[in-house]
């Protein structure tokens, strides 16, 4: 109930800042100084950018994004103006603007945010009649309007700020911090510890957020406030697990390197709360860092012989250190440093040295593909569009861009649900034709009866409209512009009429182009993913686990001092430091198969079957391969392991890569994998210093089996798979 009430005050905080502005720009223009063109502009232009584009972040950040999206708008504005010489010119631009915005959702939220409505503005100026001429007025009308609106957003009723992400990955850190104290002091085990980080690692999911406070963007800030998010998540779910367990007496070694985890995260906290930036530099620096205390934890664990729950439990704290030493340098990164990577995997923060073109370069590279959902989105989105100004066009339809108007808003990204909006809105938009023809009926030519309705109108419109749905959105539109354009010019009931036939043809062709291209949306795109991230991901599975054993000497790949990747075969990273292309396609398969599965959540949801699959835990799977073939081949391979130890991590890992290979064919029956443990008589004759990070590799693919089995369909009887492992957790559960 409280969730309701707060959603409908902001909707109506909303509702009124777009009815001021356009009735501050509208009003003057039409009745004032007689500019009909400049009207329509300013009522136009808080709509597009206030109600049909859902633009992210509180009042000053909507008013900052307004202005920074009026320069763009005035060039879709002029080209319009020109293409609308003729249909087919006129139709190109649709084609080339309704691709390039819609594809253009895959660099950051505000640019998907804004996409809807600089569409409008190119959609508004190219319809006949062709008047050049009208241009000036169209863009005063344009800046006036948008001048209004961020002016609106930022005074009138402003919207309280959400806290930014990296205070919630602060919150986290701290709470971090302390758990990693309460397991130094031995404390034993704490479930309720346990929950607690666990729940503040469900918080920083991505989905948890607004749109606009998302860092999905595809600048080095975002990346880096999402990297450190995921290793947050991590960090949180290895401590969990370490709460859950009694400590090991007498492990000073561990109780130190805690002690540093924790004392890093508090720094980190600290750093992320200022936001303070610096140009050059380290933005967190310790008088020992983390790097130097895991350096130390390697030689020390290189020593004694230690019972294997031991040697697990190091593992476990080990991988919670590569994480905070991820977090840390992710924040470094978010926060404007310049970290060295000295001691660091490169190719886990590829993107530290490179700039924003190259960024959005790899970005929309990486989404030109016919498996990315962003680019199946853009394509039908343009295509129906394009479809659309052609029928208004040819059929020399009144108030044509209605027309387009219909495609834009009611378009899905599956044909059952366009067709489940389509059914809505051509109720409401029915009811609301007959509703604006009765108005005008009795109303006849008295402007000033529709100029004393259209305030109220609109702010009801505004606030029910987008709190109601398709129906009650079409239909109280169709009377906002009826009364509108009874202003502009003398009107008849057949307005009502012409808005009824727009928005059902506008709606047949958002359908037909919803039944012809990709009609099941990411339901069925979200299965080549998910199938295209493991195939990618088993060969990696073998080279990491080789590139431990092996060494760089054996062209599998290797380290060099402090963890960092050697180059090699196997490698996961290059000669010149770049990621492997092993590594390359993997990290690439995961970012489509993430993008596929933040659609595939927004969709209906799916028959019973399909929903018992674990997608997330898929996700696990290639984040988990990716981590291991970033930090576990620390050493030049391991001379002196005996052959049998070789043997066994061989035959474990091609378990585990067969066992990728067999889920990626999504068998019914699922997979189970269980990779045999090293046995006890191998382990007694391996040298102390090396099984230690032969144990890394065990429970390293242990996890990968668990993961595997996750994603698979539950059994006959079963309950549905739930993922709980906490050695790694994913670095795309933000999508959840």
């Amino acid at each position: 109930m409280a969730e309701g009430l707060s959603a409908m005050a902001r909707t109506g905080r909303h509702a009124a800042h777009v009815t001021a502005a356009t009735a501050a720009g509208f009003y003057p223009a039409l009745h004032l100084l007689d500019r009909p063109v400049a009207g329509i502009y300013a009522l136009f232009t808080p709509i597009a950018f206030g109600i049909l584009s859902p633009l992210p972040g509180a009042g000053r950040e909507r008013a900052a994004t307004v202005l920074r999206a009026a320069p763009p708008a005035a060039v879709l504005v002029v080209l319009g103006t020109v293409l609308a010489v003729g249909t087919w010119p006129a139709v190109a631009g649709m084609l080339a603007v309704g691709f390039a915005l819609a594809f253009g959702s895959a660099c950051g939220p505000r640019i998907a945010g804004a996409a809807p409505g600089l569409q409008l503005f190119y959609i508004l100026a190219c319809f006949p009649p062709y008047e050049p001429g009208t241009l000036p007025q169209r863009l005063v009308g344009l800046a006036v309007g948008g001048a209004f609106l961020a002016l609106a957003e930022a005074v009138l009723f402003p919207d309280a700020p959400e806290p930014p992400y990296r205070t919630r990955i602060a919150d986290a850190l701290d709470l971090a911090a302390r758990a990693a104290s309460g397991v130094v002091r031995g404390e034993g085990p704490d479930p309720g510890t346990a929950a607690r980080l666990g729940a503040a690692g469900r918080e920083l999911r991505l989905s948890r957020l607004p749109a606009g406070a998302r860092p999905t963007g595809a600048g080095r800030t975002d990346r880096a406030l999402a990297q450190a998010g995921a290793a947050t998540r991590r960090l949180l779910d290895q401590l969990a697990l370490l709460a859950g367990h009694a400590p090991a007496p007498g492990d000073t070694a561990s109780a130190e390197l805690l002690r540093g985890i924790a004392a890093s995260c508090a720094e980190t906290a600290a750093a992320l709360r200022r936001g303070r930036r610096r140009r050059a530099g380290r933005v967190l620096a310790g008088p020992q860092l983390l790097e130097e205390l895991v350096a130390d934890f390697l030689k020390s664990r290189a020593g004694a012989p230690a019972p294997r729950a031991v040697l697990v439990r190091r593992s476990t704290v080990l991988t919670a250190a590569v994480s905070a030493v991820t977090v840390r340098t992710a924040a470094s990164l978010a926060l404007g440093g310049r970290e060295r990577l000295y001691g660091l995997p490169r190719e886990q923060f590829w993107y530290a040295a490179e700039g924003p073109a190259r960024l959005t370069a790899v970005r929309i590279r990486g989404n030109l593909t016919r498996r990315s959902v962003v680019f199946q989105n853009a394509l039908r989105t343009a295509l129906g569009l394009a479809l659309a100004r052609l029928v208004a066009g040819s059929l020399d339809l009144s108030h044509g861009f209605w027309v387009l108007l219909a495609v834009l808003t009611l378009g899905r990204t599956t044909a059952g649900a366009t067709w489940s909006a389509v059914r809505a809105a051509a109720a409401g938009t029915l009811a609301g034709a007959f509703a604006a023809g009765l108005l005008i009926v009795g109303a006849g030519g008295s402007s000033a009866v529709y100029a004393a309705l259209l305030v109220p109108m609109m702010l009801v419109a505004f606030t029910l409209g987008p709190l109601g749905g398709p129906a009650w959105g079409q239909g109280l539109f169709t009377l906002v512009v009826a009364t509108a354009f009874a202003q502009i010019a003398p009107v008849t009931w057949r307005l009502a009429e012409a808005r009824l036939v727009d928005v059902l043809t506008g709606s047949a062709i958002g359908l037909l182009c919803g039944l012809l291209a990709w009609p099941a949306g990411a339901r069925a795109e979200i299965r080549y993913a998910m199938s295209g991230l493991l195939r990618a991901a088993a060969p990696l599975v073998r080279a990491t686990a080789t590139a431990v054993t092996e060494g760089a000497g054996s062209g599998k790949g290797g380290a060099g001092e402090n963890g960092t990747v050697r180059s090699g075969a196997g490698r996961s990273t290059a000669a010149d430091g770049s990621p492997s292309p092993g590594v390359r396609l993997t990290l690439h398969r995961l970012r489509i198969a993430e993008a596929a599965y933040a659609q595939y959540r927004t969709e209906p949801a799916p028959d019973a079957a399909e929903a018992a699959r674990d997608w997330l835990a898929v996700l696990d799977h290639g984040s988990r391969t990716l981590v291991g073939a970033y930090w576990l081949p620390r050493t030049d391979g391991m001379p002196g392991l005996p052959p049998e130890a070789r043997r066994w991590a061989r035959e474990a890992a091609e378990e585990v890569a067969a066992a990728t290979v067999r889920a990626a064919g999504f068998l019914p029956d699922g997979v189970r994998v269980r990779p045999a443990p090293l046995p006890p008589e191998v382990a007694e004759r391996v040298p102390a210093p090396l099984l230690a990070p032969l144990t890394d590799v065990e429970v390293w693919l242990r996890a990968l089996a668990r993961d595997l089995e996750a994603g698979s369909p539950p059994e006959p009887g079963d309950q549905p798979a739930r993922y709980t492992t906490a050695s790694h957790s994913s670095a795309s559960a933000d999508l959840a």
